[in-house]
């Protein structure tokens, strides 16, 4: 792993670049306290390798590792779970009650993604993930707080985006780890140092009015930065929450528009309109990258961001 995949913040954090699907899509967070660590967030399997050599670099060994916190169990974010329990002898698993057991027993998971890529693709971009040992895992409902040697980890139920997802206030930096609840943020977009941030709609829990409260939630806490999954920190969170707040409403709308057409129809058209209201925002936010390549960076996140409206749309009717 080079050290330009690994970026170095105040207070002990660092991001570590999970290496999914491209550069600077999917971040691992350490906090490092003295001589313990947390990792929040996991990439997948194929990310831990990068974990341990960013950890080498801090001079610090797989023993150090006390906890492993999951946001949420997308598997973006909780794929590599089950090898960093193998690799990190002495961590404990911290994960939301409702993704608890599915941490424990992940066939449910692999079958679902494996039915979505197929077994081989599956196997390519997630390599193994395999159950791990309950006495290792450690529920964390709303309020729960856990000490990283001394430092305070305050867990918040935070659904909208996904009904198991916690964001994780860390009072030393007065700063939020926010898995996808603040939504996505690619560094390829940042212009004279203000970023570009977007909700995450996937399938298959999102929530717009739950969505709303948890950023509410969030900035209750006054936070400094937000770290987010996909891509690390980012600041300037009042002019962010309320551009969040006005996109979940814009998707909400554009998904509405196209409620009585055919499924397969739907996906297409709210993708087209999806595509048009990012490339209006970032005209607006003065980004100045070619239009072709701003296509390529949100093609995933357009198209997932899609079949999510889709299937609360499905809902929404029954």
């Amino acid at each position: 792993m080079q050290l330009s995949l690994v970026t170095d913040f105040k207070h002990g954090i660092s991001a570590v670049d999970a290496q999914f699907h491209r550069p600077k899509r999917a971040a691992i967070h350490l906090i490092v306290e003295k001589d313990s660590v947390a990792l929040i967030d996991t990439g997948t399997s194929f990310s831990i390798p990068g974990v341990i050599q960013a950890l080498k670099q801090k001079n610090l060994t797989v023993e150090n590792v006390t906890y492993v916190i999951l946001t949420h169990i997308h598997l973006d974010h909780a794929g590599g779970a089950s090898e960093c329990m193998r690799r990190f002898p002495n961590a404990k698993l911290i994960v939301h009650p409702r993704g608890a057991r599915h941490m424990a027993n992940p066939a449910a998971l692999v079958a679902g993604a494996t039915a979505v890529y197929g077994e081989v693709e599956f196997k390519r971009v997630y390599g193994e993930i395999s159950p791990i040992d309950e006495n290792r895992i450690l529920e964390a409902p709303d309020n729960s707080e856990f000490e990283l040697n001394g430092r305070s980890l305050l867990f918040l139920d935070t659904p909208g985006h996904a009904r198991h997802h916690n964001c994780i206030y860390d009072e030393r930096s007065q700063s939020f780890f926010t898995g996808d609840t603040f939504g996505v943020s690619y560094r390829e977009f940042d212009v004279n140092g203000i970023e570009f941030v977007f909700p995450t709609t996937t399938p298959v829990q999102f929530d717009p009015i739950a969505a709303h409260k948890s950023l509410e939630r969030i900035m209750c806490y006054q936070p400094k930065f937000a770290f987010l999954t996909h891509y690390s920190r980012i600041g300037n969170l009042t002019q962010h929450v309320e551009s969040m707040h006005q996109l979940i409403d814009a998707h909400v709308e554009i998904a509405k528009k196209f409620q009585q057409e055919k499924k397969t129809d739907k996906i297409t058209r709210i993708s087209e309109e999806l595509q048009a209201l990012f490339l209006q925002k970032l005209n607006e936010h003065k980004c100045s990258l070619p239009k072709e390549e701003i296509c390529t960076l949100l093609s995933s996140d357009i198209k997932l961001n899609s079949q999510g409206l889709v299937h609360w749309l499905d809902q929404s009717v029954n």
